[in-house]
């Protein structure tokens, strides 16, 4: 089945656009790959996406769009199909786009109004080695969404998307795979918007290198430095200055895509943070609030 293979960026509308360009390029660690139509996109080193953000001044703080990845141009019709058939409001077929880096691909939103592209054929931008300690992100890890009916979300991620479930946190949180890897898309309940972006650090040195780049730029831990259950991986989360929540991570589980069972994780405080040793906790993030641009296309 034609399914989304991989996360290819999250693009972002920013009151404060000098601040997040900064943040990004200074302080997080991308690299800033081009602009165009008045939008500015930055790249992971570790990977060859040829960028992971996108962001561009808009007068409301929103999600533009969330970009996802199939593997073939057949992918990306069937795909359509699929979505079409769901009942999914199309913003646009798939189509030869102009966007940076070209390709090709449709847009829709999900039925609680959240902007995604599902595109096949983008320009591949260069990458490196990865180094210890080089403190830097190396590619998207996943994507958290908050959905006021949580449990359809799922579903259409698994039923359109060809996402699998890999594990529930309780009933209220699925941890969704479209690859080896235990989740690039997770869902919780609440007021439709995105929770936050993670970014793979290499290993847990780097994530802790990167922490105190962030310390020294004035950019303080929400919550963290820990490691999850589900998946098992260690967190540390932040925000940026136009209050986009981020997370740094390391050593996400890698799952046998066609054989894993899911399992259900009991919530509980070793569960959310088996270390239990870090500052702050999920009521220090920022509070879920529907987003601005819900079934508003922007049109780039």
């Amino acid at each position: 089945m034609s399914r989304v293979t991989e996360i290819r960026y999250v693009g972002y509308g920013c009151p404060e656009i000098d601040a997040e360009r900064a943040f990004y390029r200074d302080v997080w660690g991308l690299k800033h790959v081009g602009a165009q139509d008045g939008m500015d996109h930055f790249a992971a080193e570790g990977s060859d996406e040829l960028y992971v953000v996108r962001l561009r001044h808009s007068q409301a703080k929103r999600i533009d769009i969330i970009a996802l990845a199939a593997d073939t141009r057949a992918d990306v019709d069937a795909l359509f199909a699929r979505v079409e058939a769901a009942g999914c409001t199309t913003v646009f077929a798939p189509k030869e786009l102009t966007t940076f880096g070209g390709g090709y691909g449709f847009r829709f939103f999900s039925a609680d109004g959240l902007p995604f592209e599902i595109s096949s054929d983008v320009a591949r931008g260069p990458s490196r080695p990865m180094l210890r300690w080089d403190g830097v992100p190396q590619k998207i890890s996943h994507i958290v969404l908050h959905s006021p009916n949580h449990k359809a979300m799922t579903a259409f991620f698994v039923d359109v998307l060809g996402f699998r479930v890999s594990d529930w946190l309780g009933d209220f949180m699925s941890f969704l795979r479209c690859n080896e890897w235990h989740h690039r898309i997770a869902v919780l309940p609440g007021p439709p918007c995105l929770n936050h972006v993670a970014y793979d650090m290499m290993t847990v040195d780097d994530m802790m290198r990167g922490i105190a780049r962030l310390k020294k730029h004035g950019t303080d831990i929400r919550w963290g430095p820990g490691r999850h259950t589900a998946g098992n991986n260690t967190f540390s989360y932040f925000t940026t200055p136009n209050g986009f929540a981020v997370e740094y991570t390391s050593e996400l589980e890698a799952v046998d895509d066609a054989a894993h069972e899911a399992k259900v994780h009991q919530p509980g405080p070793g569960v959310m943070d088996q270390w239990e040793t870090g500052v702050g906790g999920p009521h220090t993030m920022p509070h879920p609030e529907a987003d601005t641009g819900l079934f508003q296309p922007v049109g780039v």
